[in-house]
């Protein structure tokens, strides 16, 4: 039975429903929340001091003026040039409305926000409100690195920006990697690293950028798990998408940054399917075949001896990064140790397998991210940790 105080309750809900609302009457309503909205304020509780600056989108639209001067665009969204109160340029991601539940856009951000270090480019702000998410990054003038390699007018680029910049941007993006996975209090995997990745600061200094598909890792953690393929084909290291290969783990980064460098002394893409000579197709097995015959390399770039120097040296130790089994790759630190060398000082690794093709990625493939550690005998010191 209803007791008296339950009967006086329900008489005045009812009164109040049949009541037409005037002009002063106040209807209060509780928007629930969504899992992004308590996604984002878990993540900024987690960062403290460590949090960006949080923009609303019509600061972004202001900075950008209305997004009108676009730098590029991607699968992720589009890039555009703008200008902050105090004058400052920045370059403005913003992420396609489309692009998932805001996971990736949250891994970024809190990657790079706990960067700080000359080869990572520096994260000032950032957007979210629901589906409008946008990344404010300082302004990169020279662009990306792809366009200094893959130009059709390659030897003008390679020349005006001679042959020890070159040599400067592959050891700066190596410190930079070094530092992702040694020197931050969070190991930070980037697993996109690719020419379109590495922009260039006003004096051509490196800055790896774009953290959208990165993992963190606690140093005292061993493992975590990742679920399918990442990166970009052409840089993929075999183990991201075959566990047969072994572990996912910074070696997996060290793989990238070694196909980079190829990239980067021979002038072209390490695949190129147009070249008539067949043997030329695949960039790394053929000028491996050239340094075991102590053949000339017959590089695309006009260089002097000094050139020619520093790209022996730099293919020399992509082919040590592109070693097909994590065990036999060197770490960041030896990189950086091999890039400072002399070319002759380095041993010619042997011949690595062909690199991540499209047709063996299975998104639905389940890998377990690791520490550097395993289990597979490297092949020379230049792999030991």
């Amino acid at each position: 039975m209803l007791g008296l105080g339950s009967i006086v309750g329900m008489i005045f809900l009812v009164l109040c429903l049949m009541r037409k609302p005037t002009s002063k009457t106040v209807i209060f309503f509780w928007k629930k929340k969504s899992s992004g909205t308590y996604r984002m304020e878990a993540f900024l509780e987690k960062c403290g001091g460590f949090a960006p600056k949080q923009y609303s989108y019509k600061d972004v639209k202001k900075m950008t003026n209305s997004l009108r001067d676009k730098l590029g665009q991607g699968g992720y969204g589009s890039v555009y040039k703008g200008k902050l109160p105090d004058g400052s340029l920045v370059a403005v991601k913003i992420l396609s409305e489309s692009k998932g539940d805001g996971k990736e856009f949250l891994n970024e951000v809190a990657s790079i926000s706990r960067t700080s270090h000359v080869n990572i480019v520096t994260l000032l702000g950032f957007c979210s409100e629901g589906s409008k998410r946008a990344l404010v990054y300082e302004f990169m003038p020279n662009g990306s690195l792809e366009k200094y390699i893959f130009a059709q007018d390659q030897a003008t680029d390679v020349d005006h920006l001679g042959w020890e910049k070159i040599y400067q941007i592959a050891i700066g993006v190596a410190h930079g990697l070094e530092y992702l996975h040694r020197g931050c209090k969070s190991r930070i995997l980037h697993l996109d690293i690719k020419p379109q990745n590495i922009l260039l600061d006003e004096d051509f200094c490196p800055k790896i950028s774009d953290f959208g598909l990165s993992k963190l890792s606690n140093r005292k953690e061993s493992t975590m798990s990742m679920m399918g393929a990442r990166g970009t084909v052409g840089y993929i290291a075999p183990e991201v998408f075959s566990r047969n290969f072994g572990v996912v783990s910074d070696k997996s980064d060290v793989y990238s940054f070694g196909m980079m460098i190829l990239e980067m002394a021979g002038g072209r893409r390490n695949t190129e399917a147009g070249l008539t000579n067949s043997s030329e197709v695949y960039f790394p097995h053929w000028v491996h075949s050239r340094m075991t015959l102590e053949e000339d390399l017959n590089l695309q770039w006009n260089m002097n001896e000094t050139g020619k120097e520093v790209a022996k040296k730099m293919i020399q130790v992509g082919l040590w990064c592109t070693q097909t089994y994590p065990g036999n790759r060197p770490s960041m630190d030896r990189v950086v140790d091999m890039l400072e060398r002399r070319h002759e000082d380095l041993e010619v690794p042997p011949k690595p397998f062909p690199s991540s093709p499209a047709s063996h990625i299975n998104p639905a493939t389940s890998t377990t991210l690791h520490s550097s550690q395993d289990s597979t005998k490297p092949l020379s010191h230049y792999s030991q940790d």
